[in-house]
C-alpha cells in the first residue's frame, strides 16, 4: 500500500484544485430533495461531490451535535445545521483549506450560527470524546486509507446510543497492487 502521507498529500492538492472550479448540480440534483436543493446556496451545490445523502438516514434531532468527516464545501453539514437548529451545533472537518473556506463562506451566506469548520485529518479529529451524537461522511472514507483508524476515531468522538451514518464506495476484492501503490489513483 503507498504510504498514508502521499495518499493524503495528493487527495489535499486534488480537492485544493477541485474547489476552485465548478462543477454544476448534476451529482447533487440525484441525492437532494427540492427543498434541500433550494435552500442550500449554489457554491455549495457546484461541489457537492459526495455518493449519497447521510443527513436523510442520520435521524437528526433538534439539539444534536453532529460531525461530519471530510465535509468539503459544506453541503451535508449545511443541511445538519439546519435539522440540528440554533439548540444543536455541526462541526464539519476537511483537511483541504480551499474547501474549508469554501465551506465557511456557504455557512455565512445561509447565517448559519450554530456550525463549526475545522481543519484536521478524519484519523484523528480535534474534538473530545463522546462528543457527538452522529457523525456523517460523504464519499470521504474511501479516500483514505487507514479506515480502521477512521472508524475508530469515530467510534470515539460518539456519545453512547449514536449513530454512525456515512455514504461510500466499497469494492468486493483487493485493488490490483498497481493502484493501492499509487497514490494519485486514491483521488483520480
Amino acid at each position: 500500500m503507498s504510504d498514508s502521507r502521499s495518499v493524503q498529500e495528493n487527495v489535499r492538492e486534488v480537492y485544493d484544485q477541485v474547489a476552485g472550479e465548478a462543477h454544476g448540480t448534476g451529482v447533487a440534483a440525484h441525492l437532494y430533495g427540492q427543498e434541500e436543493l433550494r435552500w442550500l446556496p449554489g457554491d455549495a451545490l457546484c461541489l457537492a461531490l459526495g455518493l449519497g445523502n447521510p443527513t436523510r438516514w442520520a435521524s437528526l434531532c433538534a439539539g444534536e451535535r453532529v460531525l461530519d468527516l471530510g465535509c468539503g464545501a459544506g453541503i451535508d453539514s449545511l443541511l445538519a445545521a439546519r435539522v440540528v437548529g440554533q439548540g444543536g451545533r455541526v462541526f464539519g472537518l476537511d483537511m483541504t483549506p480551499a474547501m474549508l473556506e469554501r465551506a465557511e463562506t456557504n455557512a455565512r451566506v445561509l447565517n448559519l450560527q450554530n456550525i463549526e469548520f475545522l481543519s484536521g485529518q478524519i484519523e484523528a479529529v480535534p474534538l473530545p470524546g463522546e462528543h457527538v451524537d452522529a457523525v456523517i461522511s460523504n464519499g470521504v472514507i474511501n479516500l483514505c486509507p487507514e479506515k480502521k483508524k477512521v472508524f475508530s476515531e469515530a467510534m470515539r468522538l460518539l456519545r453512547p446510543g449514536g449513530r454512525l451514518v456515512f455514504s461510500d464506495m466499497v469494492v468486493a476484492e483487493d485493488l490490483p497492487k498497481e493502484i493501492r501503490e499509487d497514490p494519485a489513483a486514491w483521488s483520480g
